[in-house]
Formats: C-alpha cells, structure tokens, sequence
C-alpha cells in the first residue's frame, strides 16, 4: 500500500493500465493510461489534500477523486452521503498484478459489498465489478466518475452519451446561493438536446462543450433508451485533444446517466471556488442526487423512470461498468456513437463521420451471472 494524494491506496497495473485506488472511501485515481507515446490521466484529484478537510466533514470529501460506488446514492439519514461504500474501509481480500478484490461489510446498508477491479493485457480499459450481497428493500444507487479537464480550453472537451428518452435539470436548487454557491441552469428545466438546456439567465447552454466559459456548479440527469439486439450496452464519452474516455452500461442496471458539471460554483470550504473545469460522469439508478428517501417515493413514476431497485437477501446482485480511453485521431470531435464490432472490440464514431476500433470485451457490462 502507497500514500498517494494524501491518503492510503491500493495499486493495480497491466502494460498499458496503472491504477490506484483508496483503502479508505474505495476511490479509484490517479489513473495513467499508456496511448502510443503519451500517457493521459482522466480522472481529477480533489484540489485539496485529506488532512486539510475538518474532521466534521465525510470522508467522501476528504478522499474526492476518480471513480467510487455510492449505496444508497446521495445524502442518507442514517449514515454518510453516498453511503458506507464511499466512505468505509475497504479490505483487501485477494489481488494480482493487474486485478484487486476489496470488500466493506457497510452497516448503513446491512450488506457485504465487493469491488473487483480487472485490468487485461493489451487494454485500456478498466472492468468494474460490484457485488452485493445480503441487501433487502428498494435502494438508490449510482458511481461517480470524475473528469479533470483544467487543461482544456472552454469548450474545448466535448461530452455525449447514448440516446436518451428523457432529460431534466435538477428540480431543486443544486447550488444554493443560500449556501454560498451559484449556478447556471434553470431549475426544473426538460430539455431534448444536450446542446440546448435552458440557463436560470433565459439563454440555452450548450453541454456538449465543456469546460463552460461561466462559473457554476450544476446537475442535469438523462435517462438512458433500452437497449436493443443491434445496441446490447449505452454509453458516455468525454474527447480531449489528448484522449477519448468513455464508459459502457447496461441501462437495466443503471437507468440515468447525470452529468455533474462543477465548475466552480461552490464557494464554501473545502470547495472555495477552486473546484473546477471538472465533471462528473454519473452512471445511476436514483432520483437525481437525492437521498434514498426521496428515491424511494418513485417520483418519476408516471415516466416509466425507476429511481430504486429492489434488492433481495436470496438474491446476490452483480452490477459492472467498463471505463476506457482511446487515442483519437486528429479532427476527431463529439461521439455520436459507440457501438459493438465482434466480441472484443468497439467502434467509436464522431460527429465528423470518423470512425477508430478499440478492444474492450463489451459484454462484460451485459453479462449475467
């Protein structure tokens, strides 16, 4: 175990593939990838170290990075914000060069969770499992990538998913200026194109190019299409001059795809306003980013949108998404989409009509056990 960014850490590593992850909160980063002759790191590091967060505030602030599970996902009555899971102790129970399996027996939840993260030669891509087991009742729950992108100009990184049946801004305030923090969009607002979402200001925002020119800390939530014979998986993608990261899901498992777009809105510590040019790429099955109680009232219902699943002590659930960077050729811009080609590989189409082949075992994401 190694230190790193202030806190201990797992590390797992393949040819092309070095990743950490922390023992406490399970958050996984710094993550290099190897693309030809550049090696690339995605995912943000909080822009403070652990020990200088107050001892009153979670873990899940202290240790903020990467990619971590949330069970339940949001804040929770008894227990931390995105749960024990992204706050607890996580104990190794086996690794190997290039593989880690941890587990937390979490008591908010009264269940065992295991991660097993798997990196394979010749890729990059990491395979994320998390087993659950002896859960009962209806539970929210969501990762929580998070992308730096303080290198990139505004506007510069270009952000997609899969098609979506239905898209909102969060209903709430997500930054309350109670709160001593402000953002840009409209409350509430539906919108059908992530170009056009309506701002608090009456103009319309253009998400697919970020990091947004404005300061503001803001949440929107897409629903995910079913998936179909010709498209078994959905996606997200992020293209930088430097990569193309993208994450792959079946939407049973995960409905909603949230875009947590902090750029900084927060003004409060430890954010002070220096929490920005990031994103976060959330992968969820609740209601937006409120508490499992709210989730559990079925708000959107009347949709055809779950935000709970239910879970069953008998009935152990694994839940998977793979993450993976691809070098992108020059003029490469947005996504349009990425779809399979045989059994180990995907096609990655742009906006531009170009095209690159990647090697991930997609059907990792749809596979039952």
């Amino acid at each position: 175990m190694e230190t790193i960014h202030g806190t201990n850490s797992f590390k797992i590593e393949s040819d092309l593939v070095s990743l950490y992850i922390t023992e406490e909160g399970g958050h996984f980063a710094p993550v290099s990838f190897k693309l030809n002759e550049r090696t690339v790191h995605p995912y943000a590091l909080a822009p403070w170290m652990p020990k200088e967060v107050g001892s009153e505030l979670p873990v899940l602030l202290k240790n903020l990075r990467g990619d971590f599970l949330c069970l339940p996902f949001g804040p929770q009555q008894q227990g931390p914000p995105h749960g024990e899971t992204a706050n607890g102790i996580w104990k190794k129970v086996s690794s190997s060069a290039d593989s880690l399996n941890l587990e937390i027996s979490a008591s908010d939840i009264s269940a065992k969770v295991s991660k097993n993260l798997t990196l394979r030669k010749g890729e990059t891509a990491i395979y994320i499992e998390h087993r659950i087991t002896g859960l009962e009742g209806n539970w929210s729950y969501g990762t929580h990538p998070i992308l730096d992108l303080s290198s990139s100009l505004p506007g510069a990184a270009r952000l997609s998913i899969s098609p979506f049946r239905w898209a909102s801004v969060y209903p709430q305030y997500f930054s309350n200026p109670a709160d001593n923090a402000h953002q840009l969009l409209k409350i509430g607002a539906i919108f059908k194109s992530l170009e056009q979402v309506p701002a608090i200001s009456g103009h319309t925002v253009d998400l697919t190019r970020y990091p947004l020119s404005e300061t503001g800390d803001d949440l929107v939530m897409m629903v995910s299409e079913d998936a179909t014979k010709d498209q078994p998986f959905a996606w997200s993608a992020c293209v930088t001059d430097e990569y193309i990261w993208f994450s792959l899901k079946n939407p049973k498992d995960f409905p909603a795809t949230m875009f947590w777009l902090s750029n900084g809105g927060r003004m409060a510590a430890p954010w002070d306003g220096r929490h920005d040019k990031r994103v976060g790429i959330e992968e969820v099955c609740s209601h937006f980013c409120d508490g499992v109680d709210v989730s559990r009232q079925d708000l959107l219902k009347n949709l055809g949108i779950p935000t709970t699943r239910v879970f069953s002590k008998q009935a152990p659930v694994a839940l998977r998404n793979i993450h993976a960077v691809a070098q992108p050729p020059a003029g490469f811009g947005m996504v349009s989409s990425i779809s399979p080609l045989g059994e180990n590989t995907v096609k990655i189409s742009d906006e531009n009509g170009l095209e690159i082949i990647t090697k991930v075992n997609w059907k990792f994401v749809i596979e039952s056990d």
